[in-house]
């Protein structure tokens, strides 16, 4: 019972009910209190307006027998009136406080005391008062235990007719004469109140009734019986039960509460499907994992075990796990699994396992705990790999590393390994530390950056990084030598950091032979342009021997040379001396040894260059040159010198092609020209050398690059010129191909990368 009492208490309903129920209560008193109040007050100053109006109205019909002081037509007035039946009494006092008139015949001409209730309205002061509110001239008696009497006194004034009549003569200096006081039962508003009260209680009552059973079923059947089909329902979704609540069509919140449940119902049905198939999922991947897996009390005991530990061991459960797959009578000295269990800690190790067959295994375990839901540990899962072929193959890659450890120490070339963050040598072979004159493995932990000029440094550490090839790279030994080597570099991995290899192959020595090629062919082209360079020599030459001869003559006879004529002739012997001047100069730089350096070159400038020292001889030849020099070129990096010599060879097979053209056709008045181009498109100059000549045929056109290698006649090349050529543009970064038809002419272009 009292177990019922509390579900009562505790219910929303009821306690919605009972809040609701004494608000409606406590709003409906106030409401009937206020309405009964009002009811009262408003009829009692209807009451006092009558009576008041009734007194006014028996002053007006005694106005007339009082200016006559005809003393009947007075009673007579007030005992007619008096007969109503809710009028008590009529009396007029005089000024004295004597009653002269009244309906009741004994109280006539008794005296009242002053002070007493009726007449303490006016006279409760030193000098009675003139005139009283209303509201103070009304009084309210009561008269046994039930009924009500209201009385209300009007002062009756002095009148002028009063004063000045001659009947009685009332002195002018009074205002008041007397007073009238009329006394009316309440009994009949006291009753029309009374019924009004029971109405109004009554009304209350009714419409507290009502309201509260109405609430009452409504919460019953739209409220507590739809709650408890969803306290059911969701009862029935925890118990795994799943089904649709009532109400779901409802529009109300109910109704969405309801749609709710619905969709929560639907969403854990799903999320519990989803579960099981997850549970089962891993069931599943614990049993077909393909590693070995139990789960072991605190006795090493197996309590659980999949489908590989089977296969290989078929143990039992509640085996000890030593005996089962370990061939152990006990426990193992340093066992993983009781480590876990007194610390709670995963640990990993090493075991030997006897198989079937007799054969040992080499194992990898590792533990994890399993804790219940206070956190400790009640079994520990032990998970165990075969790491018999990995151990195998350990044992290979040692000596695979040792193999290519002495592969990489004996390697001819100087190796690196840099790392590709701060370029810091990680490690070097020995053929590195010979090269470069350092000791052993002294190179390591130096930076790379070191083995460079100091001047080019910061450029390497920019380029090092992208870059694969790296030609004719300028390095510094520990003696303070300068070698020349070609880099390749190639990005991988050395201890988990990310790194370069970088292979330095030494072509000092072929530089030096290359170098010397190359001078050599410089020789012989000087030799060519022999004849231009006599020409071009012997021009200013023939202008100093006049102007000395003319000098000698005017000396020889004393005659007198005029200023002018002496200025004209010093100024000529000036100008074509530093002509002569810089023609050598140009021939002793072209001669000079050029060094493997870069530097910005202007192209247009060094073609201009090599275009002046062939020029002498392509006009003796009457070879016309056509120069399309773009304006605005941006430099190459590479050697001004070597540049030259590049043009000068393109230039040569252009006048040789022209010549050999003129030889085969026997024809004088073919066309001679050369057209020198450059121009600057995506990042790359390119130079373009193209001439009417015989061309190359087709199927030597992937040879004339080769050294020694020449469509000339025997004495009339060294098959040097574009193989020289080839490997200056290459060095460079450039690249050189060539255009030709035959019996058109060729066109090489050489296209170089714009300097930054």
């Amino acid at each position: 019972m009292s177990e019922k009492i509390s579900l009562i208490r505790q219910s929303l309903t009821v306690q919605l009910i009972l809040w609701v129920g004494v608000i409606l209560l406590g709003s409906i008193s106030v409401w009937a209190y206020a309405n009964i109040r009002y009811h009262e007050t408003n009829a009692m100053g209807h009451m006092v307006e009558e009576a008041d109006r009734l007194g006014n109205t028996i002053k007006l019909g005694a106005h007339y027998a009082m200016m006559l002081n005809a003393r009947d037509d007075i009673n007579q007035i007030i005992l007619n009136i008096g007969r109503r039946p809710d009028i008590r009494i009529i009396r007029i006092y005089n000024k004295e406080g004597r009653i002269k008139f009244s309906n009741l015949a004994e109280e006539v001409e008794n005296s009242t005391d002053i002070r007493a209730e009726a007449c303490i309205i006016c006279h409760r002061g030193e000098s009675p008062l003139e005139t009283v509110p209303l509201g103070e001239r009304t009084r309210v008696l009561k008269v046994g235990e039930s009924e009500r009497l209201l009385g209300i006194i009007s002062p009756i004034y002095n009148e002028p007719g009063c004063s000045e009549a001659s009947c009685h003569y009332h002195p002018a200096g009074k205002k008041v004469l007397g007073a009238l006081d009329v006394v009316f039962s309440l009994s009949r508003m006291d009753n029309e109140i009374r019924s009004h009260k029971e109405g109004i209680i009554a009304l209350a009552l009714f419409s507290f009734l009502g309201v509260a059973s109405f609430i009452t079923v409504f919460f019953f059947f739209f409220v507590n019986l739809p709650i408890r089909n969803l306290i059911q329902t969701t009862r029935m979704i925890g118990s795994g039960l799943y089904r649709n609540p009532d109400g779901t069509n409802r529009k109300d919140e109910i109704g969405q509460l309801a749609l709710s449940i619905q969709q929560m119902g639907r969403e854990i049905a799903e999320k519990q499907e989803t579960l099981n198939k997850q549970r089962e999922e891993y069931q599943r991947l614990f049993e077909q994992v393909p590693c070995c897996i139990t789960v072991q009390d605190r006795e090493l005991r197996i309590i659980q075990f999949n489908q590989e530990i089977d296969r290989r061991f078929n143990p039992t459960p509640g085996e000890f796990c030593y005996r089962a797959y370990k061939g152990r009578r006990d426990r193992c000295e340093e066992c993983p699994v009781l480590q876990t269990f007194r610390d709670g800690e995963n640990h990993v190790g090493e075991e030997v396992v006897l198989n079937r067959d007799g054969t040992e295994s080499r194992w990898f375990v590792r533990t994890s705990p399993i804790r219940t839901a206070a956190g400790e540990v009640c079994a520990v899962m032990e998970i165990s790999l075969d790491i018999t072929e990995a151990k195998r193959l350990e044992q290979e890659i040692l000596k695979s590393e040792r193999k290519y450890h002495g592969i990489f120490n004996n390697i001819p070339n100087a190796v690196f390994v840099v790392d590709g963050e701060n370029l810091e040598i990680l490690d070097c072979n020995e053929s590195a530390s010979a090269l470069y004159g350092f000791d052993g493995k002294s190179m390591v932990h130096q930076s790379f950056l070191d083995l460079f000029e100091e001047a080019e440094q910061g450029s390497y550490a920019g380029r090092l990084p992208s870059s694969r090839v790296l030609n004719q790279v300028r390095h510094i030994t520990r003696r303070g030598e300068t070698i020349f080597v070609d880099m390749h570099v190639s990005p991988t991995e050395y201890s988990e950091r990310r790194a370069l290899l970088v292979v330095a192959s030494d072509i000092t020595k072929r530089l030096l032979a290359e170098q010397q090629l190359i001078q050599t062919s410089k020789m012989a082209t000087l030799g060519e342009m022999s004849a231009g360079v006599a020409h071009e020599l012997n021009q200013p030459l023939s202008v100093i021997k006049t102007a000395g001869n003319y000098l000698l003559r005017k000396v020889q006879k004393g005659e007198d040379i005029s200023p002018d004529i002496l200025r004209t002739m010093a100024e000529e012997i000036d100008a074509y001396v530093d002509r002569a001047a810089k023609i050598i100069n140009h021939l002793r730089d072209f001669g000079r040894k050029a060094e493997v350096t870069k530097q910005p070159v202007s192209v247009n400038d060094a073609l201009s260059r090599a275009h002046e020292m062939f020029d002498q001889q392509l006009r003796l030849r009457k070879i016309r040159v056509v120069k399309e020099l773009a304006e605005d070129l941006p430099p190459v990096l590479a050697d001004a010198n070597r540049l030259e010599q590049v043009f000068i060879n393109l230039l040569v097979n252009a006048r040789d092609a022209i010549e050999q053209k003129v030889e085969r056709t026997g024809r004088r008045d073919l066309d001679k020209e050369i057209r020198l181009k450059t121009r600057c498109e995506k990042g790359w100059v390119f130079i373009e050398v193209a001439d009417t000549g015989i061309g190359v045929p087709e199927h030597l056109r992937g040879k004339i690059f080769e050294p020694f290698f020449t469509t000339k006649k025997v004495g009339q090349g060294t098959g040097l010129g574009l193989s020289i050529s080839y490997g200056i543009v290459q060095d460079y970064g450039g690249r050189i191909e060539v255009k030709s038809e035959m019996d058109e002419g060729s066109t090489f272009v050489v296209r170089f990368p714009a300097a930054e």
